[in-house]
């Protein structure tokens, strides 16, 4: 299980804590494969740009309105967190849906 996110995240953070067996994946210091990305677009479309972030609200209205995969691979940091790839697909956030996907019972 790979946990796409940053180390700083308190969110990400969380999801570590209950998924010991989980691999952080540092998205600003390591990014997201490509395909990876793609495949999580196909999957949650624009709710994969996070546009509550510090980051969304530092770009420009010409920025904005570039290809999310394109903005997501310029700032990995736009991205909602944590992307969580398993054999079973990929989960976005660490809401409860994701958690009673992922976690024993």
């Amino acid at each position: 299980m790979i946990l796409y996110g940053l180390k700083n995240c308190d969110t990400c953070r969380k999801a570590l804590k209950q998924l010991p067996d989980a691999r952080l994946v540092d998205v600003r210091g390591e990014g997201v494969p490509t395909e990876v990305l793609t495949e999580a677009l196909a999957q949650f479309g624009d709710k994969l740009v996070n546009t509550r972030s510090t980051t969304w609200r530092g770009l420009s209205e010409e920025e904005r309105a570039g290809a999310p995969l394109n903005l997501l691979q310029q700032h990995p940091a736009l991205m909602k967190r944590p992307l969580i790839q398993t054999v079973d697909g990929l989960f976005l956030g660490w809401d409860k849906a994701t958690q009673a996907a992922l976690l024993p019972v």
